[in-house]
């Protein structure tokens, strides 16, 4: 069985259709297992009246990790898919995921393709790129091109997507759940990191496709993103670059590219913007990294 985890956050009718999706088209025996990380309104009610087979936790606003961690609590399936709530899927997607972890003993994780509920003959998700080791830029495979064949071909990743991705019972319970330290942002990047040391292959299946739609927790242009975002990016290179690029990674971050989108944002007039980078950078370099 698959313990399908979301977590909810003011996101009702998401997080309904979501489960709706699921009870229309997978065919593969699997639990749904919600985590209302304290919306507003009684959500976590709601779903229970609309969809009395789903379990329901309720929790404080503990982030994203933290979020999924208490799902893990009441999970009862071999294998666990971190879901966000404000996907759908359209066709049996489970089976073809545990396949690709069932080819080999070493393959800890995958990701499905991912694209736009919006656009749905475009691309957010085929794969990632490695980090670069100083500068720490990456890229998502595919990102808003059109499908096409040599997108349909499974391959290794160097990260899975945080809003997809699957891992079996066994990996979870040797490498640990993911780290709460972040709140928001690079959860799923740092995680990767920890399968990858532990020996683990990273997989992107194209044979599955998940429909995301625009992430309504942090919208862009916001300093609740900025902040999160330049402090994950921080806490990122101090836990997971090694040795002396660790210290090159967090210099370069700190008086290259976090004044380099100060400044940006201080000639746009977004001094609330340069302000949450300023600070996010800063609580990157004194936050425990533990």
């Amino acid at each position: 069985m698959v313990s399908i985890i979301t977590v909810n956050y003011n996101g009702l009718a998401d997080t309904c259709e979501m489960i709706a999706s699921f009870r229309k088209h997978e065919t593969h025996p699997y639990e749904i297992i919600v985590v209302d990380n304290g919306s507003r309104m009684p959500e976590a009610d709601e779903i229970k009246l609309r969809h009395p087979e789903v379990k329901v936790v309720q929790n404080t606003n503990t982030g994203f990790a933290g979020g999924n961690n208490a799902g893990l609590t009441v999970a009862e399936g071999n294998y666990l898919f971190f879901l966000n709530n404000d996907t759908i899927i359209k066709e049996p997607i489970l089976e073809t995921l545990i396949h690709r972890l069932e080819a080999a003993p070493q393959n800890g994780g995958v990701s499905p393709m991912l694209k736009y509920s919006y656009a749905p003959d475009t691309l957010q998700y085929a794969g990632f790129t490695p980090f670069s080791r100083i500068t720490l830029r990456n890229a998502a495979i595919g990102f808003n091109e059109k499908d096409q064949p040599r997108y349909r071909i499974a391959c290794e990743t160097a990260s899975l997507h945080g809003a997809a991705m699957m891992v079996r019972r066994d990996v979870l319970q040797r490498v640990g759940p993911m780290t709460e330290i972040y709140f928001l942002f690079y959860e799923e990047f740092d995680w990767s990191a920890q399968l990858h040391r532990a020996g683990y292959k990273l997989w992107y299946e194209p044979e599955a496709v998940v429909y995301h739609k625009e992430s309504m927790t942090a919208k862009k242009g916001t300093p609740l993103r900025e902040f999160y975002l330049s402090r994950a990016r921080v806490l990122y290179a101090r836990r997971n670059i090694p040795g002396s690029e660790r210290i090159l990674s967090c210099l370069y971050i700190t008086f290259i590219a976090a004044p380099k989108k100060t400044v940006a944002y201080l000639l746009r007039g977004k001094f609330r913007l340069a302000v949450a980078v300023i600070r996010g950078t800063f609580y990157g370099l004194i936050s425990s990294k533990q």
